[in-house]
């Protein structure tokens, strides 16, 4: 039950994230469905896989992906 929760979880983020007009809130959906992902793997039973996406997935990716937005220019409509 919990398996599928997690997984309908992963599904809706990463439909939100491609579909947001925004870059920083698609960013925020794929760190949320990385952490999702790392949670998967863990109820799989591989802790070890699950830290390292969360810590690269979650956190790195996230972190340079929101550097880059914020040193370009936001067009605001």
């Amino acid at each position: 039950m919990i398996q599928a929760l997690v997984l309908l979880g992963i599904l809706v983020a990463a439909v939100l994230a491609v579909e947001s007009k925004d870059l920083l809130h698609a960013v925020i959906f794929l760190a949320a469905m990385s952490i999702l992902v790392s949670v998967e793997f863990y109820i799989l039973q591989a802790p070890d896989v699950a830290i390292t996406e969360a810590a690269v997935g979650a956190g790195l990716s996230t972190a340079i992906f929101v550097t880059a937005i914020m040193k370009t220019r936001r067009k605001e409509e």
